[in-house]
């Protein structure tokens, strides 16, 4: 029984990532207005940020506060391509995207070097530092980043008016397809392995000879090469960007947030708690906004969840479903002996 059940699994899961992409393709032609597809792209951003924060902080058990200046990073870097480089508008800039998500990993590999000799708040704490040093280099860099100004991302005027949001909703999507392949493939490899011994006990992965920084430096490249392509698609979407808001600190606090409530270290749980989060702000915020309750609202969602699976979504209903079978078994058992 046991055997059977185990050589499904891989099916199964194909099963539900063929179910996701289709329902994800058809999004936008089910939901046609302008307002669904925007909160469709915001949904798969949110996603996609929570599943590479979670590729690194949930498999390795540092926790970064720094994603949002990768995001930051990408978002500036393709701006400041289009400013120098003319790349054109249209679907060009999708084309660079692994690109700017590349170069922003490699540049990060330093500073990651420096940031793992640190553990624990001690490491939250300095990739904290990070994000506002790179804030107030966006500010301070006038001559790159044209400080508080900001700078202008040419408007694809090849897009329909009424399909304007569609091509960054299917980036978007692909980068989170992205990002969900990268975290499958690494919880099935040596990497992966290597990486939930360094989260159980990194002393003990040293001694068995895991080389733990090397699988860190990895993970933290990964997690950095889908951050930046999201920036880097966002900016584009705005049009317009300034320290404020390409290196918003909220946007990291609600990628977080996203991972911790669909569950920390799995595969699905960043999208689920992005599915669940991001429609409840946006709804909050339509209703709510002009009285700043949203704020509220949007926190008594994320509360009452936590309380009622403390674990978080998916753990806590895979618990749920174990504890089902095995009373059940249990009561099998009785039947049988009596």
């Amino acid at each position: 029984m046991t055997e059977g059940w185990k050589r499904r699994r891989p099916g199964a899961g194909l099963l539900r990532a063929a179910a996701f992409l289709a329902v994800g393709i058809a999004f936008p032609f089910v939901f046609s207005p302008a307002w669904l597809v925007n909160i469709g792209v915001l949904t798969l951003m949110y996603a996609a940020l929570a599943t590479s924060w979670n590729l690194f902080s949930g498999y390795t058990g540092y926790i970064t506060l720094g994603q949002v200046a990768f995001f930051g990073l990408g978002a500036y870097t393709l701006a400041i391509t289009f400013e120098h480089y003319g790349i054109g508008a249209g679907y060009n800039p999708f084309y660079v995207l692994p690109l700017i998500g590349a170069g922003v990993a490699f540049a990060s590999l330093p500073v990651a070097w420096i940031a793992l000799r640190t553990r624990a708040m001690t490491f939250a704490i300095v990739t904290l530092t990070l994000l506002f040093i790179v804030q107030q280099l966006a500010f301070n860099l006038h001559s790159v980043t044209h400080g508080s100004s900001g700078l202008m991302v040419p408007t694809p005027t090849t897009f329909g008016v009424d399909t304007y949001d569609d091509p960054f909703y299917f980036a978007m999507l692909g980068i989170l397809c992205i990002a969900l392949l990268l975290c499958w493939g690494t919880l099935r490899s040596k990497l992966g392995l290597m990486l939930l011994a360094i989260r159980e006990d990194e002393e003990k992965a040293r001694g068995l000879g895991i080389r733990v920084t090397g699988a860190k430096l990895i993970a933290w490249w990964l997690h950095v090469f889908v951050t930046a392509m999201v920036g880097a698609v966002w900016a584009y979407y705005l049009t317009f960007i300034y320290p404020e808001s390409s290196v918003d600190p909220l946007v990291m606090i609600g990628a977080v947030l996203m991972t911790f409530l669909g569950g920390r270290g799995t595969l699905w749980g960043p999208v689920i708690g992005a599915l669940v989060l991001v429609p409840a702000q946006q709804y909050m915020l339509l209703h709510l906004g002009g009285s700043q309750l949203y704020l509220v609202g949007y926190s008594a969602v994320f509360v009452v969840v936590l309380l009622l699976l403390p674990r978080g979504i998916l753990p806590s209903l895979r618990d749920g479903v174990l504890r089902t079978r095995e009373r059940r078994r249990t009561r099998r058992l009785e039947a049988t002996t009596s």
